[in-house]
């Protein structure tokens, strides 16, 4: 059975106010979501991870397959008008957030789609809820405030405007980031830099990134 529902996905609109973006609560199927939790890979420091990095395995590793399935790919074809086929896809995997994180950006250039999908089973906190930003200046200033659990689905089309940001937060803070992007020479690039600098972080786990 598949972890993840298109269904619901197709059915929500894209938004376009103030850059284009859809927000899709319970992404992973509430009665599939535990499973997923209890194979999210033990992780102990900040920063993103690459998925060669990690224990991938059981439900986890069917999410990245179905992530990385051509059903998931075509949906947001159709939310974004766009043709992704040509395109290679890059994973990281959060364990951890860092007071310092969620600073305002619109992400790098060489991302054409960013996903976000939260695994946290609840969240309490008032910080380390992603905010999708008017600005660049004011992180109050936001059209939309993103549940970060419960298999939540973020997806946007970065753009010069696409900011984005939360409130500090440390502390457990699951996430998986998925991004198609311009180049296969991107993807390389961007892994090794997630590998070297976890490869600091293991010295030093909640060094700032």
């Amino acid at each position: 059975m598949s972890l993840l529902d298109i269904e619901t996905l197709k059915r929500t609109p894209a938004k376009t106010d103030p850059y284009e973006y859809l927000v899709v609560e319970n992404f992973i199927r509430p009665d599939m979501f535990p499973g997923v939790v209890r194979d999210y890979p033990q992780m102990t420091t900040t920063g993103s991870v690459p998925p060669s990095e990690l224990d991938v395995h059981g439900a986890f590793e069917q999410l990245l397959t179905e992530l990385e399935g051509p059903a998931f790919r075509a949906a947001l074809e159709e939310k974004f008008g766009l043709d992704l086929s040509s395109y290679p896809t890059m994973f990281t995997v959060r364990g951890h957030c860092h007071k310092g994180n969620g600073k305002i950006h619109t992400d790098t250039e060489s991302k054409i789609i960013t996903v976000l999908l939260y695994m946290n089973e609840k969240w309490e906190a008032d910080g380390g809820r992603l905010r999708i930003l008017r600005g660049p200046d004011d992180l109050n200033d936001y059209a939309e405030e993103v549940p970060p659990y419960g298999g939540t689905l973020l997806a946007f089309r970065r753009s010069e405007n696409s900011w984005h940001g939360h409130e500090p937060f440390e502390g457990p803070r699951r996430a998986i980031q998925m991004n198609w992007v311009t180049s296969d020479k991107i993807v390389d690039k961007e892994q090794r830099r997630h590998r070297f600098s976890q490869r600091l972080k293991k010295l030093n786990p909640f060094a700032a990134d």
